[in-house]
């Protein structure tokens, strides 16, 4: 199969981008996913063929070209959703949504106001585990994970690779200067058996290699 049309006739599904954990009317819990490196991975999907639906959290980002349906959601709830609703039926799953692990176990639908007794306690409980839930189901589809990291990178990724029973995973290390919010990145790739470096580049180009490398080992594990 030529690199050229890799994906064709393969329906994936990509997570990107944070989610919003509402407090009140006015605030949230949330992190500095930007989305960007998850909207590549979808334009360099859709380069390959792939039919792919692009669940996307609060991002300021255009629908990359040629991808076929996009959803938008706030919270790792509604993400969840709206995974769940669409999984049956693919074929590759590309989890790269930083969705945040806690929510407020109340929300407050008036805006919490200071006071002389100090700050408020927030109780919080545990969001869905939407990559493990996924990677559980049987049937399933080829799973790909994230997972960013700011120290013994490859450590935690295959830890999280092989707890999670994943296909591969993607790590990255997260500093000011790249990851999260950045133009550029680079990923440790892990799956079962093996690993690879990409070396930093833009996540654009990144995207396209690391696309070629997934469709490789989609296609290998159908082979067998």
């Amino acid at each position: 199969m030529s690199h050229e049309n890799a994906l064709v006739g393969v329906k994936v599904v990509i997570d990107a981008g944070p989610t919003y954990e509402d407090i009140d009317p006015v605030r949230f819990l949330g992190n500095r996913s930007s989305g960007k490196m998850g909207f590549a991975i979808a334009e360099a999907c859709v380069a390959e063929g792939a039919d792919v639906t692009l669940i996307a959290g609060p991002v300021a980002l255009a629908t990359p070209g040629g991808v076929a349906c996009r959803v938008d959601v706030r919270s790792a709830l509604q993400m969840r959703d709206a995974v769940m609703k669409v999984i049956d039926n693919a074929d590759i799953f590309i989890a790269t949504a930083a969705v945040a692990d806690w929510r407020v176990a109340e929300y407050s639908s008036r805006k919490i106001k200071k006071n002389a007794s100090g700050a408020p306690v927030l109780e919080l409980v545990e969001n869905p585990d939407i990559l493990a839930e996924v990677a559980a189901r049987d049937p399933r589809p080829f799973v790909v994970g994230f997972a960013a990291e700011t120290d013994h990178v490859a450590e935690h990724a295959r830890e999280k690779l092989e707890r999670k029973k994943l296909d591969m995973l993607a790590a990255n290390h997260v500093d000011e200067n790249i990851g999260i919010g950045a133009d550029d990145n680079a990923l440790e790739l892990i799956w079962p058996g093996g690993s690879e470096t990409l070396p930093r580049a833009s996540k654009s180009q990144l995207a396209k290699t690391l696309v070629a490398r997934i469709a490789a080992r989609y296609h290998a594990r159908k082979a067998t």
